[in-house]
Formats: structure tokens, sequence, C-alpha cells
């Protein structure tokens, strides 16, 4: 009888019903101490969900000698997936079988090669993207039973899933034993970041009522119990089912241990009065595990078939042994009672029964499944205190753990493995050879093939466990002891190497930027003969100077980069080192080499399949084509980037990819697109930086926009994503920028003047000037602005002078640079009080050229306003020409300061932004319609045969500037945002017939 629980049962249905429904995925947590019924609650409610058509796959955390499987849930709830969903399940992981083998092996054979910090977030991306497929069309409910003896891969896994589910109707359960989570118990601090996410309900189960007790023990007596007997037993209990179900069957058995004290005694006392061969083979099950399987019974046990067969059919009728689903093994059917046979057991009884399951599995390799038969058989010879046969055993498993990307469980296994060096036999350790990983021995210079395996090799191999898995505190802690330990034994190439693991980590743990441990490494491979090791760091140095230093130390240790690599024939090192040193390039002026550099490198690196680089490819190379204005040439690389790193995981770099594409879309004036990109580089982001990027972007396009208060609340996220810790001039610049125009727009000159002295003092570095220009424009802005404040006037000019020193000292080598230029000067003079309208005419002219609308309309609207000082009839004319644009493309962006500005500045001018009305008829000819003039149709036509404004001028003998001054004003009236656009407008119209195009282009 199903008793009680109506009020969970009804939350979990209703989230079943949103699934199913809307295709929202649901996420719940059951917790609940031992006994208390979870599972039978689980029972009820997958019960009640296949009736209703929907695919129920569970799966359950395995505990061995205390230690849980890497990802034993979700390999188990996957596998129930492709057998339920055959065609679904194929056709959402087409093309993704290798990597979605970590978890299901039955789908191939995971690939080998070199690893990184990325990989587990992209194992976890695909996994959830899978999940997020198959459900698309059907109700799915995937249940992950016993958190509390997850290992740390499955936790992340499930954090990971929880965070990042969107789409699918899929309802995911997770149930927990809550009485079993301590203070410092591993699942605590998951528990306590689910909490926080509003997507995730967590249900807690309460001990039963006297009444719900009552009604228990009547379902399981099948008669109405004496109420006496309901008292006693529901104070015993104190409700938790499972003991209420005990002591019922006790006393109806007229078993007088019921009234012993210990609940505990009395789950003994019922496997005790099994007989003695019964008696053993629940030992011999309670310390295999969650479930064992029949034949490693069979093995460890030791009996005959027959006396196995019966043992097991008496622990079956007893309700102590259950069978497993699948029908291949045995549990127990309380995990209490397995904890309290597993506890009664001797020292030297345990440490036997985990040599007999060693032992077994040694002895026949069809027992259990490679992978898994690998990790059980490492924590039974750890269990058996056998050294000797632990150490190699323990290392096999951490192999099978990497290759999962279960990195949490290789750490484990290692630091398993550095404990039994020291008692494991010389004999043993020497005939131990090192696994060829990539990123932990060549470049170290070692032959794992014919080295000795060393006690340094361990903590190396740890080290990057710890650091891919998150695991850094850890990590950080091995590589300071193997410091120590090469003080007193030197390896200057191992030292140097150990020294980079430390850059990394204080940097990932915002400790430090990382320079001075990479100066180290420096220093100990200075002379050297060229290595692996020394050209990763060069590489590792060169790209720390593009981030912090740019300049020509940067440039001399990429190009030193490149040749140490290609002397060893490290290619991923050579390929990262040639995307560091184009940039490099394009930042020092020499722009099209730079590109060039940067384009082949990506070519070869996706020839050659590194999709590491080519990622980062994908995040450097627009970035360059931006910063020298290219915007709309990075766009379709953006695109391609953010194609290319979704469909390989990798989250960091393509939250990058939607940060850069954010500022390509906000430059090209798509605000919306852009304000998008920026959310999904939060949303993707799988560390703070990234996060912190798109945070700023939201802040920067906010501040355009006049939303203050936004601004502030996405800058003080950015600035918290980013840290302090590890100061970037692509980082702190933006950061400044954004900081100084919400003060100026909130009157806080001083702060304004407080961030950029900050900038000023701490310098601009060569190779910086993409970021130090916005930055000076908007400081020059502010005191143009603030020009009549009486708060503003001390300090001015000082200020002013040092803006100016600042500008002569950046580059111009870009039209972009030049452009920023000509605009900062003309703010300054505005500053000054020396408004020039030849000057902005120069910035005019300047923006024109680049794709920048929203920059060409704020430089409009200087140059109206200084036309209009003069007060001539014609400089007026041109003023509202002028005007009306930047209105136009003010409202079309919702560029609130700016559409203000306007429209006060035509309001003072006693100007009229808007065209006289239209007749009441529509006139025959479209382009009156529009308000074309005859001179704007003649260059709308041009424009459509895809003349460039000096071929214009020439075929209408007029300047090249008309030309471009009449292409804006065509812009606006047709209300499109660029030349394509415009043509494609013209030609729907019908504006040209096409023998009149026929005669354009002839002519």
């Amino acid at each position: 009888m199903f008793v009680g629980r109506a009020e969970e049962l009804d939350t979990l249905n209703e989230a079943l019903a949103r699934a199913a429904a809307g295709g929202e995925p649901q996420a719940l947590l059951l917790g609940g101490e031992a006994g208390v019924g979870k599972t039978r609650l689980v029972e009820e409610f997958t019960t009640a969900a296949c009736r209703a058509g929907a695919v129920v796959a569970v799966g359950g955390c395995v505990e061995i000698g205390g230690d849980g499987l890497p990802f034993a849930p979700f390999s188990t709830a996957l596998r129930t997936l492709r057998e339920a969903l055959p065609e679904e399940f194929a056709a959402a992981g087409a093309g993704q079988e290798e990597e979605l083998a970590r978890l299901l092996p039955e789908l191939g054979e995971a690939p080998a090669g070199r690893h990184d910090e990325q990989d587990m977030a992209r194992l976890f991306e695909l996994t959830v993207r899978l999940l997020e497929r198959v459900a698309a069309e059907r109700t799915v409910v995937l249940v992950l039973e016993d958190l509390h003896w997850a290992d740390a891969s499955t936790r992340h896994l499930l954090s990971y899933l929880f965070r990042t589910l969107r789409t699918g109707r899929l309802l995911v359960l997770a149930t927990y034993r809550a009485d079993d989570i301590h203070r410092r118990h591993p699942l605590r601090p998951l528990l306590a970041e689910l909490d926080r996410l509003r997507t995730v309900r967590r249900i807690e189960l309460a001990r039963f009522t006297r009444d719900e007790v009552a009604r228990q023990i009547a379902g399981i007596l099948a008669t109405e119990p004496d109420p006496a007997q309901v008292d006693e037993i529901f104070e015993r209990s104190d409700g938790n089912a499972f003991f209420v179900e005990e002591l019922a069957v006790a006393a109806c058995e007229g078993c007088c241990t019921g009234l012993t004290d210990s609940l505990r005694d009395l789950l003994l006392v019922r496997v005790e009065a099994l007989p003695e061969s019964t008696q053993q083979v629940a030992r011999v099950i309670a310390e295999g595990g969650c479930t064992v399987e029949y034949g490693l019974i069979a093995a460890v046990a030791r009996l005959t078939e027959d006396d196995l067969i019966e043992a097991l059919r008496a622990a079956v009728g007893a309700n102590i042994l259950t069978v497993t689903p699948a029908g291949d093994g045995y549990r127990f059917r309380h995990a209490l009672v397995r904890e309290a046979v597993a506890d009664d057991l001797l020292p030297g009884e345990r440490s036997r029964l985990n040599r007999r399951y060693a032992e077994a599995l040694e002895a026949d390799a069809t027992l259990l499944p490679a992978d898994e038969r690998v990790m059980r058989l490492a924590g039974h010879w750890y269990h058996a205190r056998d050294a000797a046969r632990a150490l190699p055993a323990v290392l096999d498993a951490s192999v099978v753990a990497r290759r999962r990307h279960a990195y949490s469980a290789q750490l484990r296994l290692l630091e398993r493995a550095m404990e039994l060096w020291e008692t494991a036999p010389e004999e043993v350790r020497s005939a131990l050879r090192p696994v060829d990983y990539t990123d932990v021995y060549p470049p170290c210079g070692c032959d794992p093939a014919t080295t000795p395996l060393r006690y340094l090799d361990l903590m190396a191999e740890a080290v990057v466990a710890g650091r891919f898995g998150g695991e850094r505190e850890r990590a950080l802690k091995i590589v300071r002891r193997a410091l120590r330990l090469l003080e007193d034994d030197p390896d200057p190439l191992r030292a140097a190497w150990f020294w980079v693991q430390r850059s990394r980590l204080v940097q990932s743990l915002a400790r430090g930027d990382g320079w001075r441990e990479l100066a180290t490494a420096q220093e100990l491979v200075r002379g050297l003969p060229p290595s692996e090791v020394h050209a990763e760091v060069l590489a590792l140095a060169a790209n720390w100077s593009m981030l912090h230093r740019p300049g020509p130390e940067a440039f001399a240790a990429a190009e030193r980069a490149v040749e140490y690599a290609r002397m060893v024939g490290a290619r991923e090192i050579e390929l990262n080192a040639r995307l560091t040193l184009g940039g490099l390039m394009v930042d020092s002026g020499d722009i099209e080499s730079g590109l060039a550099q940067m384009r082949q490198t990506m070519a070869d690196a996706l020839a050659e399949g590194v999709t590491h680089v080519v990622g980062r490819a994908h995040v450097n190379l627009p970035s360059e084509l931006q910063s020298v204005g290219r915007d709309r040439e990075a766009e379709p690389i953006l695109r391609a980037g953010v194609a290319f790193t979704r469909r390989h995981g990798l989250l960091d770099d393509e939250a990058w990819v939607w940060g850069n594409l954010s500022d390509a879309l906000y430059a090209l004036g798509r605000w919306e697109e852009a304000a998008e990109a920026a959310r999904n580089a939060i949303r993707v982001g799988h560390s703070a930086k990234p996060q912190g990027s798109g945070a700023l972007r939201l802040a920067h396009l906010a501040l355009a926009r006049g939303d203050i208060a936004e601004s502030a609340r996405r800058l003080a996220t950015a600035r918290a994503r980013y840290g302090t810790h590890d100061p970037m001039p692509q980082q702190w610049l933006p950061v400044a920028r954004v900081a100084l125009g919400v003060a100026a727009a909130e009157g806080r000159i001083l702060d304004a003047r407080a961030e950029l002295l900050t900038a000023l003092e701490t310098g601009f570095p060569a190779g910086t000037q993409r970021y130090a220009w916005p930055l000076l424009l908007a400081a020059a802005t502010a005191e143009a602005d603030a020009r009549a404040l009486p708060a503003a006037e001390p300090g001015r000019e000082e200020l002013l002078d040092r803006l100016r020193t600042a500008a002569r000292a950046l580059t111009t080598g870009a039209p972009l640079w030049a452009a920023y230029d000509r605009w900062t000067r003309a703010e300054l003079l505005r500053a000054d009080g020396r408004d020039s309208a030849a000057a902005w005419a120069e910035a005019v002219t300047a923006f024109e050229c680049l794709d920048r609308p929203y920059d060409l309309a704020r430089v409009r609207h200087r140059l109206a306003q200084a036309l209009l000082a003069h007060g001539g009839e014609e400089e007026r004319e041109r003023a509202l020409e002028l005007l009306r644009l930047a209105g136009a493309v003010a409202g079309h962006l919702g560029a609130r300061p700016l559409a203000d500005a306007v429209a006060r500045l035509a309001q003072r001018a006693r100007l009229t932004l808007t065209h006289a009305p239209r007749r009441a008829l529509a006139p025959a000819d479209p382009a009156d319609a529009l308000g074309l003039t005859s001179r704007e149709r003649d260059v709308l036509r041009l424009v459509s045969a895809g003349r460039t404004n000096r071929q214009i001028a020439e075929e209408l003998f007029i300047s090249p500037k008309t030309a471009s001054v009449h292409v804006s004003n065509i812009l606006a009236k047709l209300g499109v945002s660029g030349r394509g656009e415009a043509a494609a407008l013209a030609h729907r119209m019908g504006l040209f017939p096409p023998e009149a195009e026929d005669r354009l282009v002839a002519g």
C-alpha cells in the first residue's frame, strides 16, 4: 500500500505535466533520511509516468568500498534511453559518438590525444544537448539515485545539467540521503549551489505521522493493527517507513529481538536468522558494492552452484536481497541493511573479501565491462591493503578515468598511488612506465616507453588532473610539494614545467596574474637546448605579454616560440605561437601581414584537426579585424566560430566569440542582435572572465541607450567577474571607459576624471590603442559636456593637457584609429571652447569611410552643432540634413541620449526635423512617395548598380563628399542601414525598370 506523500507526488506530477506540455525542462531534488521512503515515492511516480507515455531512465550512483564509480548514474540512464529510443538517440548523438563514448562505451572508442581544461565541460555540454534532443518530441524522465555516493565527476555533470538545461520535454529527478550529508560531505556544496538556482526545486521527505504509520502497518499485516502496537512501533521507529516495516514484520513473526534497543541490531538479527551460507553470501555482497553481478558473487563466495542459488533464494525470500532490474545480479533491498552487514565485518574479513574480489576480477575479464572492471579492481586491491598489487591497479584505473574525462576520479586515484608509492616493493615501482600523456611527459624530455615511472611523474599527472577537473587547490598543493622536491634534486626542464602549471593555477584561483611563475620558468630554460617545454614556456610568455604588456618583448618571445616549436616538432605549440605572433603584428601596425599570418594559422589548424587552436583562432582573428574597424569582415568569421565552438563543446571559446560578435553588431548598428550575443556570452561562459565580457558589453549598450542604472549594474557584474588579480588592458580599459561614461552621465565629473587619471597613471602599452582611443574620446567628451559646470573648472586645463599628450602618443596607423584621433581632437577643441566646424567635418569624413552608423551619427550631430553656431543659411540647411540623419539613426537604435541631444539642438535652432506631410493621394512615382529628390534618385540608381561614392561622384560630376551626403540622406529616407538594403528596397519597389538599369550599366 502506498501511504501518504500526496503533496510530494502532486509536485512531481505537476512538474511532469509542465515538461510534457511546454517543453520546459524540470529539475527536482528529492532528499530524506535513510529509510524514509524516497525509493518508494520514486517508484510510484515513475510507474504513473510510464502509464502517461513518458520514457523513464533510472541510474544510480554506485559505491564500491566508499568510492563512487565515475558517471555511473548517467551511464546507466543513457544506456536505458538508447535501448528505449534507439532511433532518436542515434540522431541526437550523430557526429559526437566518440566523445559521448566516454559516458557510454557502447557508442565506440573514445578518442585519444591531448587534453585540456575544456574537455570535461565539452563532454558535459554534449551530454546536455543529447538529452535535450532526445526529449525534443518524447517526454523523458531521468532519475539519478543516491547522490550521497556520487563521485566528483558525477556531481560536476549534475551541476552542469541543472544549470544549463534549456529545452526539451525532460524531467530530471535526483535523490540523496539527507542524514548522510554531514558538514564536510562533498555533496553539501552542490546542494547549496543548486538551492540558489530558481529552476531547481527541492523536496524534503518528512517521516510518517502516527496515522500514516497505522496505515502502513495495516498494509503490511493485511489487517487493522492493535492501537497499542501502533503506538509502540511509531515511538520506536519515529515514523521512519523502513523501520516501521522491520518492526512490524518482527512483531508479526514473534521475534523477541524486535524489542532490542538498537534498530541496527534489528537489521542484523534478521540476517543472522538466515542459514550460515546465506549470511556468508550477504557479507560477500555487502562488501562488493550496491549491486553485484551473479558471476562475481559465485567467484568470490566459492560455494557450489546449488548451494549458492539456495543461499540467494533464502536471502531474497527473507526480503534481504532483491534481483537487479536487468536480472544479472543482486543487491540489498535497502542500503541500511547492507551498511549494517558491512559495518559488522571484521577488519581482516573485509580485506580478505576485497582480495577475493580482486583475484576473481583478474582471473576472469568477462565478469564486468572493461572500464568498470579496471575501476573496481583498483578499489578492491586498495582495500585489500596489498600495495604491490594495488599500485599498478590504481594507475590503470587512473588511465581509464582520464580517458572518460573523469579528472576528479583520476586525481583521487593518483593521490592513492602517491600514498602507496613508498610501501610498494622496489621491483614493482621499477617495472612501471609512464603513460604517454602529451600534456605531461614529452615537454619534459621523457620517453614513456623506456623511462621508469618516478614519483614526480605521479605528481605531474595529478596536477594536470586537478587542473582539468577544477580541483585547483589540491593541484596547487601538489605543485608546491613537487617544487620543494626539485630543490633537492634539480631538474630544470621538469621544474620549469611545474612553474608553468603554477602560473596557470594562480591565475585560475585569482591569486595573481601568473607572470612571476612564468618568468621563473623562463629563467630555468634559458640557455638549455631547444625542447617542447622551452617552446611552451616561450609561447605562454608571448601570449601573456600580448594580453598584458604587448610590445617588442612579446613579439620576440612569439618569434622564438615559433622557431623552437618547429625545431622540436611541437606542432600545436607552433600554431598557438603563430596565432599570437599574428595578433602582435596587427597591433604593431603591420596589419595585412598579421591578418594573413592568422588566417593561414587558422587554415592549418583546421586542416590538421587541432581543435583548440581553431577555436582560439575564431576568437583572435575577428578580434584583430575589429580592432582596425573591419567589423563587417569579422562577422561571418564570428558566426562560423559560434557554430564551430558549439559543435566541439569549446564553451569558453564560444563565450569569447559571442562577446566579440556583440562588439561587431554594436559597431554595425544592430544593437538588438548585439544584446542577444552578449547575453549568450554570459549564458555559455564556463569561466568567470568570458561571462564578465558579456556583462561589460551589456553595460556599454545600456549606457549608449541612456539606461544608466542598468549600465552601472552590469558594470559591477563585469568587475566582479574580471576580478583584480589579473589586470589586462583589454579588460580594464573598456571597464574604465564605461565607468567614466556612467559617472559623466550622472554628473559626477570628478569621478569620471578619477577613472581617466587611474588609466593614465597605469599607461597604455604599445598595441593597446584599440582600447585606449575610446577611453580618451569618452574623457574628452565628458570634459566638453561639463565645460559649463563650475565644479569642473579646477584642474580642467591640466587634465586637457594630459589628454592631448596621451592622444599624441597613440598610433593612428589604421583608418579607425585615425578617425578616433580626429574625433578626440574635435572634442578637445569643444572642451576648450573653440568648437570647430572644420575639425568636425574632418571627423565626419573619416567616419563616412567606416561602417559604424552610430559613431557617424554622433559626429554628424556635433558638426551640425558647430555649423549652427555660425548662423549662415547655407550652414543651417546642411545642419538640418545632418540632424535628420543623426536623429534617424538614434531613433532606429534606441540611442536615447543622442536622440534627445539632436532634438534639443533642433529646438534651440528652430529647425523642423520631420519632412513636410505627404499628399493625401499617393504619387504615381514611388520615389516621390519616399521624398527622394531628382539628384537622390540618380544617386540611388547608381547605388543599386553597385557604384562606390567615388564612382558616383565621377559619373554625376559632383565631389565624393557630396555623393556621401546624398547616400546618407537616401538611407535615412528609406529607413535602411546600408547600401545593400537600399538597393534591395529599390528593386522591390520597382524604382528602376530593367531597361533603365541596362542603359545605366551600359553607360
